[in-house]
C-alpha cells in the first residue's frame, strides 16, 4: 500500500492536456467500498463531459452559458503587468467561446498562505514520522544505534524544505500551540471553503492567475524559501478548500517566461472544469509552445 494522489496543479504528462487529464481521471473514479474516504457517486466519463456540448452551445461558441467568476482578490495591483496582460486576454478567448465572466470576491485569500503553511508542516510532519529507516524510505548505511540510525537516515534521506516543513510542523502540534495555531487555522480552512460556495452560487468556474509573476528559472528561488511560499497565494485557496483545479499555459511575459492561468471548479464537478480547459486548448496553441530558448 502507498500513498497517492492525482493533481492537476502541475507540469508534466500529466497536465499535458485536458483530454489526457480526462481520461486519466476518469479511470480512477468512481466509488471504492474499501476506502471510507470514496464518496458514494456513481462513476463519471470525464471524457465524454469534456467533449459534451452545453445546452444552448454550439460549435463556435461551445462555452456559451458557462459564467467565469474572477476573485477581485486574484488581481491585485501588485500582480505583475505582464502576467495581468496574458491572463485577461486568455479569459477573453473564453468570452469569445461564449463564456461570461462575473466580478466575485475571495475576501480571506491572504490568509491561504499562514493557514497553508501551518497545517501543510503540521500533516508533513506527523506522516512523515513513519520515514524512519525501519519500515519506510531510505536507511543510512553506517550507523552506531537505533536512535543514530533514525538521525542519520532521517538527515541523509530528508531535503532542506522537507526538514524545514517537518520543523515547523512539529512546533505548531507542540503542547501549547495546538490550539493558537493548529486548531485556529483550521477554523480558518473552513471559513476560505465557506467563502468559495458563496462564489459558486455565482458563478461555474473561477478563473486566475497561478502566480503573481512567470515562471521562474529552475532554482531561482532555492535560497528564499518565503518568496516561494508568497508566490503560492492565487493556488492555496482552492487546495485548503479541498476543490478541483488546473492550470493551463496562458501565454509567455518577461524574458520570454510561462505565464499560467489556473481554474477552479466546484466539488465533484471535474467535468465542467475539463470541458472549459479543452475548449480553451483548442481554441489556442499556448499548451504546444514552450518558452525561448528551452
Amino acid at each position: 500500500m502507498i500513498a497517492f494522489a492525482s493533481s492537476l496543479d502541475q507540469a508534466g504528462p500529466l497536465a499535458r492536456s485536458a483530454e489526457d487529464c480526462a481520461l486519466l481521471l476518469g479511470a480512477m473514479s468512481g466509488f471504492d467500498e474499501r476506502d471510507s474516504t470514496s464518496a458514494p457517486r456513481p462513476p463519471q466519463d470525464f471524457h465524454a463531459a469534456m467533449l459534451a456540448t452545453r445546452a444552448g452551445a454550439s460549435a463556435t461558441q461551445p462555452l456559451k452559458g458557462l459564467r467565469i467568476g474572477l476573485p477581485s482578490e486574484f488581481f491585485p495591483a501588485a500582480l505583475a503587468a505582464d502576467v495581468d496582460g496574458a491572463v485577461r486576454a486568455a479569459l477573453a478567448e473564453f468570452e469569445k467561446l461564449g463564456a461570461t465572466l462575473v466580478d466575485v470576491s475571495l475576501p480571506r485569500t491572504e490568509l491561504s498562505i499562514p493557514v497553508y503553511y501551518i497545517i501543510a508542516p503540521a500533516e508533513a510532519s506527523s506522516n512523515l514520522s513513519r520515514f524512519d529507516g525501519v519500515r519506510y524510505g531510505h536507511r543510512a548505511a553506517q550507523y552506531v544505534d537505533l536512535e543514530d540510525m533514525y538521525k542519520k537516515s532521517r538527515s541523509e534521506g530528508f531535503g532542506a524544505e522537507v526538514k524545514r516543513r517537518i520543523m515547523i510542523g512539529t512546533y505548531v502540534l507542540s503542547h501549547g500551540y495546538y490550539d493558537a495555531y493548529y486548531l485556529q487555522a483550521q477554523k480558518l480552512r473552513r471559513m476560505i471553503a465557506d467563502d468559495f460556495q458563496a462564489c459558486f452560487r455565482q458563478c461555474d468556474v473561477i478563473a486566475g492567475p497561478v502566480a503573481p509573476t512567470v515562471a521562474w528559472k529552475l532554482g531561482a528561488k532555492s535560497d528564499d524559501p518565503v518568496a516561494s511560499y508568497l508566490a503560492d497565494i492565487f493556488t492555496l485557496p482552492a487546495s485548503l478548500a479541498g476543490l478541483p483545479g488546473m492550470s493551463l499555459p496562458a501565454g509567455f511575459g518577461e524574458a520570454s517566461m510561462p505565464v499560467g492561468l489556473q481554474l477552479i471548479g466546484n466539488y465533484f464537478q471535474e467535468g465542467t472544469l475539463l470541458h472549459a480547459a479543452h475548449a480553451f486548448q483548442q481554441a489556442s496553441d499556448w499548451h504546444a509552445r514552450a518558452p525561448a530558448g528551452y
